[in-house]
């Protein structure tokens, strides 16, 4: 609850950076995260752990490139955020789950249950609606379900602990964030320790970004994935109450039907694998 609530109500804490630009944030919150997550493992005594990952060229290579994924997929959602585009960011993750099937098909041959192919077939046919009559791409939405859904196979085939991997994935982004931050500083573009609420605000999106992922790994230990299959719409199903009600953001009888078939397609998709598997 805590882990798919917070991801959730996120768009508050974004809106609060309103006319900074997205990239700073970005950047502040990758700079934070790496330390936050780096004391977490110091304070758990497995700083040996990530020094250990950091000694295996192979496996930070593929960090590497999951960290480029994480940081478009960040970067992305707050730029929709607070581009007022926040029903089309929680279309977005509500199509990862089963844009993440599809590429377990593709790539790990995993086996698609007849409902899945349904499902698949049911969020393409909403999306494709949706440009039909908007005569738009609801491009923000697709970039953050594919970017996810393509960090998680590529996290799936990569032996990690989840909380080193992390680390190391803000860890090799941290430099030319750093660098980034630190030529906005210079050049008075910058608006960190513009004022103290400010400061406190890009200092705490390490803490509203990582706490979350900390909650989520610890109930991944003590829940069935069923449980957690469950629990992942509570995201974007608070996303969208948020964008429509507290924001005001459109949400036409065209963005009705596309939901529709999201959400049916969501459905379908959990019944089927529920069924699917071994008593």
């Amino acid at each position: 609850m805590l882990a798919y609530g917070t991801w959730g109500l996120l768009p508050i804490y974004w809106k609060l950076f309103d006319h900074t630009a997205a990239v700073e944030v970005l950047s502040h919150r990758m700079i934070w995260s790496a330390m936050f997550l780096v004391g977490i493992l110091l304070v758990q005594r497995r700083l040996g752990d990530l020094l250990a990952l950091l000694r295996m060229p192979r496996k930070v290579l593929v960090l590497l490139l999951t960290a480029s994924l994480l940081t478009f997929n960040w970067g992305l959602y707050i730029y929709g955020v607070n581009s007022d585009r926040v029903v089309e960011a929680s279309l977005g993750y509500y199509i990862n789950p089963l844009v993440s099937v599809l590429l377990g098909f593709v790539f790990l041959k995993e086996r698609l249950y007849r409902g899945q192919q349904v499902a698949v077939a049911l969020a393409v046919v909403g999306v494709g609606y949706f440009i039909w009559q908007l005569g738009t791409v609801p491009w923000i939405a697709l970039a953050l379900a594919l970017s996810f859904a393509f960090y998680g196979l590529l996290r799936k085939v990569v032996a990690v602990a989840p909380l080193v991997g992390l680390a190391v994935e803000t860890l090799l982004i941290t430099p030319a964030t750093l660098l980034f931050v630190s030529w906005l500083g210079m050049s008075g573009q910058g608006r960190f320790g513009e004022n103290l609420p400010l400061t406190l605000l890009f200092i705490g999106a390490g803490v509203a970004t990582s706490m979350p992922l900390l909650w989520f790994n610890n109930a991944a230990k003590r829940l069935k994935l069923a449980t957690l299959g469950f629990f992942q719409y509570l995201g974007p199903s608070l996303s969208l109450l948020l964008g429509v009600f507290i924001y005001g953001e459109p949400f036409t009888p065209t963005h009705v039907v596309t939901f529709s078939c999201i959400w049916l397609a969501l459905l379908l998709y959990s019944v089927t694998a529920l069924r699917s598997k071994p008593r």
